[in-house]
C-alpha cells in the first residue's frame, strides 16, 4: 500500500483514463454469447452447485437448480424473507449465495439478503441485511435450519453490497457497502446515518467494509469466528474488518488460479468506477477519494486538491483500473456502474484466460445498454482496459443491463442480465460466455 500526494492522484487518474484500449476495428473477438435461460426477473447470483449443476438466484427471492441446457429446478424461495420494492430498480434483495467449501460433506450454504428492519434498529432506518447459514436436504434448502450469523442494519435501500464467497483460506467474505443515500455523508442534520466523516473511513462499524469471518469455529456468544490475523482481532476496530474505505461492491471474486487474489468492483458516485484487488488490511479511500482522485462530499462532480479532513497517516490502495463515469465525462466515459466479473480460468475460450471479465451495467440508466470488458496485466504489472464486444452482439453494447456474472465448476463463466434495470420484470436472462459460432 502507498500513500500518493494530491499531484500523484492526478497523474494517476490520467493513466487511468488513458490505460482504455480498444479491439482493432477488423479484429473479431472469438467470443459470442449463448442464451441459456429466460423469463428471470433480476438474476444475481450463479454458482456452482454439484459440478453438474448450477445454483441461480434471482434478486427477488427464488433460487434455482440449473442443468448445463439451462432447465431450472426450485432450490429455494427467499421471497417471504425480503424487504423489496417489486415492478422498481432496487438495491436490495437476494444479494449473495455460497455453498461451503465442504458442502458435499456438511450440506451448509450461506445466503446473503435485505430482511425488515430487526427491532434493535433505529426507527428510521431502512432494512437489516442478514447473512445466514442454511442447510440443503437434498436437491432442497430447508429454510428452517436457518442461523443468522451476522446482521447489518441499513440507513438507505441502496449501496448494500452483499456479495459473499469463500476464499482459499477457507473464510467467508462479505462485501459491505456504505449504507446508502449518496457521497457517504449524512443527507441533513436530522440524518444520523453515520458520522462527520462517513462509514467509509470508521473502522467502529461494519458498512462500507470487506469483512471476514471463519464460520466453522464460532466464538464465545457469537455465531461466527474471527480470523486472528484480521486487521483489528485484537482491537483498534471491529475485528470482522478486513479491509476498509469502500462505497458500494457490486462484485466480488477470487481467482481460482494466479495468485489466488480477491477482485472487487467499487461502484463510483460520479467521476469512477473502479476495479480493486482486496488487501489485508488495505484503504480503499472513499470517502476520501473516488477512484484515485480526492473526492469532494459536498461537490461531487468536482475534485479535491486536497482530502476534505486530514487521514493522518492513513495510505490508501490505488485501483488497478478506474475508468470514467459518464455523469463526470460526458464525452468520453466508459459507463455509469461497473458489474464485477471473475479471472477467466476455463478452457473453452484461451483468449481470455488469466483476464479480468467484468462489465459496466449500462452506459444510460434508462435503457439497456450494458458494456462487457476484459482487462489484462501487463508485464510491467500494469492493468488495461478492452471493450469485449461477443461477436454474437457486435456494437457498442450488448442491449442489457448487466446484473452479475457467474462462474461453473471448469471456469467457465455466464452474464446475467435484465432489458428493464428493475425487479419482478420476466425480462431476467442467463448466457454463457462461448465460442463463436457454437
Amino acid at each position: 500500500m502507498k500513500a500518493l500526494s494530491s499531484l500523484r492522484l492526478g497523474a494517476a487518474c490520467a493513466f487511468a483514463a488513458a490505460s482504455f484500449t480498444a479491439f482493432a476495428a477488423d479484429a473479431k473477438s472469438g467470443v459470442a454469447l449463448k442464451l441459456l435461460v429466460t423469463n428471470l426477473t433480476a438474476p444475481t447470483v450463479l454458482a456452482d452447485f454439484d459440478g453438474k449443476r448450477a445454483l441461480v438466484a434471482e434478486q427477488i427471492g427464488p433460487i434455482h437448480l440449473m442443468t448445463p441446457d439451462g432447465k431450472l429446478k426450485p432450490f429455494a424461495d427467499f421471497g417471504s424473507k425480503l424487504k423489496i420494492n417489486l415492478g422498481k430498480f432496487d438495491e436490495r434483495g437476494v444479494l449473495g449465495v455460497a455453498l461451503h467449501p465442504k458442502f458435499a460433506a456438511n450440506h451448509k450454504f450461506y445466503v446473503c439478503y435485505s430482511a425488515p428492519l430487526r427491532a434493535t434498529a433505529p426507527t428510521n432506518w431502512d432494512h437489516t441485511m442478514n447473512l445466514s447459514e442454511f442447510t440443503a436436504k437434498g436437491d432442497t434448502a430447508d429454510l428452517s435450519t436457518e442461523r443468522i450469523l451476522l446482521q447489518i442494519d441499513e440507513p438507505y435501500f441502496n449501496h448494500n453490497g452483499g456479495r459473499i464467497c469463500f476464499g482459499p483460506d477457507g473464510h467467508l467474505y462479505l462485501g459491505s457497502g456504505d449504507g446508502g443515500h449518496k457521497n457517504d455523508i449524512n443527507k441533513d442534520d436530522a440524518d444520523k446515518a453515520r458520522g462527520p466523516h462517513g462509514n467509509g473511513q470508521d473502522v467502529n462499524v461494519l458498512l462500507g467494509k470487506i469483512l471476514r469471518i471463519d464460520v466453522d469455529k464460532p466464538a464465545a456468544g457469537k455465531n461466527y469466528g474471527i480470523p486472528m490475523d484480521n486487521p483489528f482481532a485484537k482491537g483498534g476496530g471491529r475485528p470482522e474488518i478486513y479491509a476498509w474505505g469502500i462505497r458500494n461492491p457490486w462484485g466480488m471474486s477470487f481467482d481460482r488460479g494466479g495468485q489466488r487474489e480477491l477482485f472487487e468492483v467499487e461502484v463510483g458516485q460520479s467521476r469512477w468506477e473502479e476495479v480493486n484487488i482486496i488487501v489485508k488490511g488495505g484503504n480503499y479511500g472513499w470517502n476520501l477519494r473516488e477512484g484515485a482522485e480526492w473526492f469532494n462530499p459536498k461537490k461531487e462532480l468536482t475534485p479535491l486538491e486536497k482530502p476534505y479532513f486530514d487521514p493522518g497517516n492513513a495510505k490508501f490502495v490505488d485501483p488497478i483500473l478506474a475508468y470514467g463515469n459518464l455523469a463526470g465525462f460526458p464525452a468520453d466515459g466508459k459507463g455509469r456502474s461497473v458489474t464485477g466479473g471473475y479471472v477467466y480460468r476455463g478452457k473453452a475460450l484461451p483468449q481470455l484466460v488469466g483476464k479480468y471479465i467484468f462489465a459496466d451495467w449500462s452506459k444510460n440508466m434508462g435503457l439497456p445498454q450494458g458494456v462487457l470488458f476484459a482487462a489484462t496485466k501487463g508485464i510491467d504489472g500494469k492493468w488495461t482496459l478492452d471493450q469485449l464486444e461477443p461477436e454474437s452482439h457486435a456494437g457498442q453494447s450488448i442491449g442489457a443491463y448487466v446484473w452479475a456474472f457467474g462462474e461453473d465448476r471448469d471456469g467457465e463463466l455466464y452474464v446475467l442480465t435484465n432489458q428493464t434495470g428493475a425487479l419482478g420484470s420476466g425480462t431476467g436472462k442467463i448466457w454463457k460466455l462461448v465460442p463463436a459460432g457454437k
